[in-house]
């Protein structure tokens, strides 16, 4: 079953393509790697397949659900951590963290328990009486990921979530997307760490000025750059954005002249 669909996804900002008639599925129970370099448009895809940014043309869809005609439907199955984090900085984590598990239908019971348990995860229980306002960016972009993952979402949406989190956090989390994604929830994942979207993805989208211009499982996309078997997805990402050193990216025209 389709559990992300974009069909033509288009959006236009002052007359400039920023996603460009972008068509991808991703199945259910996938670990789909979204890379691109800066603004190749990810962030604009993922508010687009999110309902937080409406297209100018094309259609986006989750579980079969038009995301725009049907939003509480669609948006239901979804936890999502988006690029910018707009927290309620005047509550604590634990009242922000449980507010969403309510706002998803939790009963009090389950939000509660599931709050502490995320809380006790993120290595956030400590702080967790503390008004968000006052948290440095590594433990906003924790609590808004416990929020994310507390109603058990079918289809995760995940841009950027291990930027300013300790690699002791980070394996925590790493542990629980396996274990979602045993269970059947599709992860959707943007990241420019490129060593953990190869050690977690099961197949990979490269997007270039807003367009899909490779995708596939890290096998797939190593024969059609062509950089060998035993080549880095970093490798393979920098050849087929055509900015590794063979194709120009080193060349003196921009090297720093007092470095010469």
């Amino acid at each position: 079953m389709i559990a992300i669909e974009a069909s033509n996804l288009t959006r236009q900002f002052d007359g400039k393509l920023a996603v460009d008639h972008l068509n991808l599925t991703v199945e259910t129970g996938e670990f789909f790697g979204f890379l691109g370099p800066n603004g190749a448009g990810k962030s604009t895809t993922i508010n687009m397949l999110v309902g937080l940014l409406r297209p100018t043309a094309g259609v986006a869809r989750i579980a079969g659900i038009d995301i725009w005609q049907q939003p509480l439907a669609a948006k239901q199955l979804l936890g999502v951590l988006p690029e910018g984090l707009n927290l309620y900085e005047r509550l604590t984590a634990r009242e922000f963290i449980r507010f969403v598990g309510a706002m998803y239908g939790l009963p009090d019971s389950e939000s509660r328990q599931r709050t502490e348990e995320l809380l006790d995860l993120m290595d956030l229980q400590e702080d967790a009486g503390k008004l968000i306002v006052d948290f440095s960016q590594g433990m906003r972009k924790k609590t808004a990921l416990a929020a994310a993952m507390i109603h058990t979402p079918r289809v995760l949406f995940l841009d950027e979530p291990f930027e300013g989190i300790d690699a002791i956090s980070r394996r925590a989390i790493h542990n629980v997307l396996q274990r979602l994604r045993g269970r059947g929830t599709t992860i959707f994942f943007s990241s420019h760490i490129l060593e953990v979207v190869e050690r977690l993805c099961t197949r990979i989208g490269v997007i270039v000025q807003g367009r899909l211009v490779a995708e596939g499982t890290i096998s797939e996309l190593r024969e059609m750059a062509q950089t060998g078997a035993n080549s880095t997805l970093e490798d393979v990402f920098l050849r087929t954005v055509g900015a590794d050193a063979e194709a120009g990216f080193a060349t003196e025209g921009r090297a720093l002249s007092w470095l010469d």
